[in-house]
């Protein structure tokens, strides 16, 4: 699993999450990342607004309804052996 440090916009902190899974819809793309490697973590969709060419990533965790479920549904016919709970 690969591991990404981000640095939160309205502090001086970072925090690591892994990466679950990814994909592209509509010309967006999104991260599915958990916030432990081993156990039952917290799951988070991300979705990337940054625009192309940017050299830095700006992702905002998906807190629409409409669209968690829709990506979230995506997220658990890719990862069919795993469990999401959002």
């Amino acid at each position: 699993m690969e591991k990404i440090r981000f640095e939160l916009a309205d502090s001086e902190e970072s925090v690591d999450f892994f990466v679950l899974e990814q994909t592209r819809i509509n010309g967006t793309n999104y991260i599915l990342v958990t916030d432990s490697e081993e156990e039952d973590g917290e799951a988070l969709i991300l979705k990337d607004l940054s625009e192309d060419g940017e050299q830095e990533a700006f992702y905002e965790i998906v807190e629409d309804d409409e669209e968690l479920e829709a990506i979230s549904k995506i997220f658990s016919q890719m990862l069919e052996d795993v469990d999401l709970a959002f």
